[in-house]
């Protein structure tokens, strides 16, 4: 799109000068974004069950918790991420991955150490402030890799944290089964942080030229004015705003339906897990290969597809009480949702040039931080007062919303 200025030939030089080991660096950041998924998803369905032990026990209240907690992560770093955008482009994305795992993997210990739920929310809320490290490797990537190969490769990158996210929940859980501690995950997860803050240092190559005074690109303002003046952009924003609020509006209330069908099971926090990682399974099948079709065929024409098949798959959940047709559907919504993002993060990444992506993927990203949050407390409210199943019902009418707004809002990229 001609409106953000982007220089075709100035685009076409930098992908010659990244071109020498574009792969080296995208499959380094895949397997860093897959230790990180598999680290932080492996809290995510022992969160309601620790509840308890933080002193927290009637089940409206754990319903409402949950939702908080998953939730105010995302709501913080919406308005961090513009700002660690913007220090991404003037210093470079590879320190933004260093800063992000380093506060992430602090934070997660004092999860693990704390004593009451308050405790556990100000740990929290505080990794918010630093977290980003999803859309400050989105932001590599797409700064290292040619144009033309945008959808592959943020396809692939979506995989490795698709796949962390399918391992982590049934290690987390089966690790809580086999210990009887709901702490030992957070202090484990921790050291699989500070891992892959290593790979990160000794792994990761980044072409970064840092820019003279006084040509720094945008500042955070003036990303703000270009995605309000850009009128794809913009409907861009939204499309990742209400993706990620419908896909992670059902994410805390999984384990609870969980053990609303199968009762007090022993091994309930595995089976929560599982029901958690099947739908990782299937994104791990789509991503890439919706990634890489977005970018034969059109990038507005796989979003319409994802959104419609993530659609006509959540919305049968709801009315769903055998567990393993339960998993049998989060396969179903998988096998869509994996083309969301990156999808909509290629189409962002085409219309704009190299050296601003920080700063505009530091924009959309608050939106996804945004749906992160805004989905778990509403979901967790929308569960504590109506019940389990609106939840899933409520997922599907955003998604179908979603869908027309792409329809109606988003054109298909035209190269210049």
């Amino acid at each position: 799109m001609a409106e953000l200025g982007a220089d075709t030939g100035a685009q076409v030089g930098e992908e010659s000068g990244a071109a020498a080991h574009w792969r080296s660096t995208l499959w380094a950041m895949v397997g860093i974004q897959f230790v990180m998924t598999m680290a932080f998803s492996m809290l995510t369905p022992i969160m309601p069950l620790f509840l308890p032990e933080l002193g927290v026990h009637a089940a409206a209240a754990i319903d409402i918790w949950a939702g908080i907690l998953s939730g105010i992560t995302s709501f913080v770093a919406a308005f961090a991420s513009p700002v660690w955008g913007r220090v991404a482009d003037r210093h470079g994305r590879k320190l933004m991955l260093l800063r992000s795992s380093l506060a992430i993997g602090f934070f997660t210990v004092l999860m693990g150490l704390s004593l009451n739920v308050w405790q556990f929310f100000a740990a929290r809320m505080l990794m918010g402030v630093f977290a980003g490290f999803s859309s400050s490797a989105i932001a590599l990537v797409a700064s290292q890799v040619p144009e033309s190969r945008l959808g592959y490769s943020l396809g692939w990158l979506s995989t490795g944290q698709l796949v962390g996210s399918l391992v982590g929940p049934i290690l987390g859980g089966a690790l809580a089964d086999l210990t009887g501690s709901y702490r030992i995950p957070f202090y484990l997860t921790s050291a699989t942080i500070f891992i892959a803050l290593g790979c990160v240092w000794f792994g990761v190559h980044e072409e970064f030229v840092r820019p003279q005074s006084g040509k720094a690109g945008r500042s955070v303002m003036a990303g703000l004015v270009a995605l309000i003046r850009s009128p794809t952009l913009l409907a861009l924003f939204f499309v990742l705003l209400m993706a990620q609020f419908g896909v992670r509006t059902v994410q805390p209330i999984v384990t609870l339906y969980v053990k609303e069908m199968v009762g007090d099971l022993p091994n309930v926090a595995t089976l929560a897990g599982i029901a958690f990682s099947i739908t990782g399974v299937a994104n791990v099948i789509s991503a890439p290969f919706l990634g890489n079709r977005s970018d034969r065929i059109g990038y507005r024409r796989v979003l319409l597809i994802a959104l419609l098949g993530s659609t006509l798959t959540t919305l049968p959940q709801a009315f769903t009480h055998n567990y393993f047709v339960f998993t049998a559907e989060r396969f179903a919504v998988g096998l869509f949702v994996g083309g969301l993002l990156p999808t909509a993060n290629a189409l962002v990444g085409r219309l704009v040039p190299r050296s601003d992506r920080g700063t505009i993927y530091g924009m959309t990203s608050s939106a996804m931080f945004m749906g992160n949050s805004l989905g778990p407390l509403l979901g967790g409210f929308l569960a504590a007062g109506l019940g389990l199943s609106w939840v899933f019902l409520m997922t599907g009418a955003v998604l179908a919303l979603n869908l027309v707004w792409v329809y109606y809002r988003v054109p298909e990229y035209q190269p210049v």
